[in-house]
């Protein structure tokens, strides 16, 4: 079974420090995760100057400060971008980001990242969702937020952009290139269920609903996780998650809209560690006794056994057969075939028959 792959979500909770972001990567290298992800923008490309906040940005930032002039204070540089790419490759983790506008996406595909996130807010960005599969890189796609036929929507427009199609693109075109490119889609995109709330409350989680999104796009579907705590990113996993996707942060009581709603360093480690269990535990799905269990067979079934002294020539019966432990004889299971069945030699009580 190939392995979940997990990515260790830093998002902006470097606060806009180069050394706080390398402490991140450092944690996430540390926990296991496969990759650490980072969010890429231009703030005046990606937001007008009078968007307001979410309601979760305002209760854990500055109220009087915009969203514009919160986003600018996180953004990460392109040489920041190189460095912390580097530093992933030197731990063996993968870097990823999340790019919001065109010239980010353009930056990511410089630096050489295996692959693209497009995040749920973005899922309707026909223009963004283009440029990315332009790239011809691998795409994870969000959910969240969306309806099955904006998923398909979406998909129709990576497909488009993967298949190289010309002409000026349309919803039409859009269908088009959906129904032609499954295979390119099945080879290149991860759809990844989502509930875009911070903290997600757990009654609007629905798991379930990464099994409707495998089934009507036939794509490895995983999950991003908002919900507090590390259970339902678990749970993700043992319902068959091809990915899992968590914020994290260095400690969860500085400023910033994420940091509540992540995990912890030692958080994130007790997640990996027990999604990794999981995922050893699911198995193949064969229900076959296991090598462990097979030291066991013998000592744990009963056998045939006699309760008195059976002499030769003497009938089996309710009265002198029973069963017994160990299992190395004959199985329980043919109890009544050897009732009235001939002794062809003496027992002696608890003596397993052979």
């Amino acid at each position: 079974m190939s392995q979940i792959f997990i990515i260790a979500e830093a998002g902006v909770n470097h606060n806009g420090s180069l050394e706080m972001a390398r402490q991140l990567v450092a944690v996430a290298a540390e926990s296991g995760a496969d990759a650490v992800k980072f969010q890429t923008f231009k703030a005046e490309n990606v937001i007008c100057g009078a968007a307001p906040k979410a309601e979760y940005q305002k209760a854990t930032t500055d109220a009087a400060e915009s969203q514009l002039e919160m986003l600018r204070r996180l953004e990460l540089d392109p040489a920041a971008h190189e460095e912390l790419l580097a530093g992933c490759r030197a731990k063996n983790l993968e870097f990823m980001s999340t790019p919001f506008d065109g010239e980010s996406v353009e930056l990511l595909a410089k630096l050489g990242v295996a692959r693209l996130k497009i995040p749920s807010g973005e899922i309707t960005n026909a223009p963004l969702l283009l440029r990315m599969a332009q790239t011809g890189l691998p795409i994870i796609m969000s959910t969240g937020m969306a309806t099955l036929g904006e998923v398909e929507s979406a998909l129709g427009v990576l497909a488009f952009g993967y298949l190289g199609y010309g002409g000026r693109p349309s919803l039409p075109e859009f269908q088009r290139a959906w129904r032609a490119g499954q295979g390119v889609l099945q080879e290149k995109v991860t759809l990844l269920h989502c509930t875009t709330e911070y903290p997600a409350p757990f009654g609007e989680v629905n798991l379930r609903a990464m099994e409707t999104l495998a089934r009507a796009f036939g794509l490895p579907v995983g999950y991003s996780d908002h919900t507090p705590g590390i259970a339902v990113a678990i749970a993700a996993a043992a319902r068959g998650a091809a990915m899992v996707e968590k914020h994290f942060t260095l400690d969860k009581n500085l400023p910033g809209p994420d940091h509540q709603a992540s995990l912890e360093p030692e958080e994130l480690k007790a997640m990996i560690r027990s999604i990794r269990q999981v995922e050893a535990a699911l198995g193949s799905g064969l229900k076959i006794p296991t090598p462990s269990e097979l030291k066991n067979k013998d000592i744990m079934r009963k056998s045939l056994a006699a309760t008195r002294t059976i002499r030769k020539g003497e009938c089996f019966s309710e009265d002198n057969l029973t069963s017994k432990r160990p299992g190395n004889g004959i199985s329980p299971l043919y109890y009544w075939d050897w009732i009235g069945k001939e002794a062809e030699r003496d027992f002696q009580p608890d003596e397993i028959i052979q």
